[in-house]
């Protein structure tokens, strides 16, 4: 596995990404988005790391971006409107050197409703939504073949809430018995619901 870090070019100025190819058969791309920035949020958070690992070691390039104004990214928070923008503009240049390999989406909390906002703009063979902040933001209808992971035991987005949102969107969810928002002590099963979740 090779890692780089880079600042992409984006509507906001450049971007913080740490990109991790496995270099070798290549199956696709997995752009992965963090939690809120003005909580702590960045591309070193574990979960995230957790699904950027899980996908190189199954094939897929990871793509890890700081939103704006986190790290060493540039701009300031913009409500989840701009960083859509930003990851869009993440991917077209992330394309530009892997050509023809299909995108997967997964974001954690206020990394899924930025991940589902980029869906309608992005094709992705999958779009994957960690304990997403439904109870916060307003999310859009989501593609029939989206995959919600989350714990009975979220803290921070209660979990009837994410499961009545999935119910009505019709989609699959997996539940993780005992996890919290954070998911502490909940990697190793996140990560293997993960796997199951994005076979793609």
């Amino acid at each position: 596995m090779k890692r780089y870090k880079l600042r992409i070019p984006v509507p906001a100025g450049k971007l913080e990404t740490v990109i991790d190819d496995p270099e070798t058969a290549r199956r696709g791309l997995l752009l992965v988005a963090h939690p809120h920035p003005l909580f702590g949020g960045t591309l070193d958070n574990k979960v995230v790391t957790t699904l950027a690992r899980a996908a190189t070691e199954a094939g897929w390039v990871s793509v890890r971006p700081n939103f704006r104004g986190v790290g060493r990214s540039d701009g300031t928070f913009d409500d989840g409107i701009g960083e859509t923008d930003d990851l869009l503009a993440v991917a077209r240049f992330v394309e530009e050197s892997y050509p023809g390999l299909p995108w997967a989406l997964a974001g954690f909390s206020f990394g899924a409703y930025v991940q589902h906002r980029l869906r309608r703009r992005l094709d992705a063979r999958r779009l994957v939504l960690v304990a997403p902040a439904v109870t916060m933001y307003e999310f859009d209808p989501v593609p029939p073949d989206t995959v919600v992971i989350f714990g009975d035991a979220d803290e921070l987005i209660p979990p009837a809430e994410i499961r009545q949102w999935a119910e009505k969107q019709g989609i699959a969810t997996r539940i993780i018995p005992g996890a919290g928002h954070y998911f502490h002590g909940k990697l190793k099963e996140l990560k293997q619901a993960f796997e199951e979740a994005c076979p793609c």
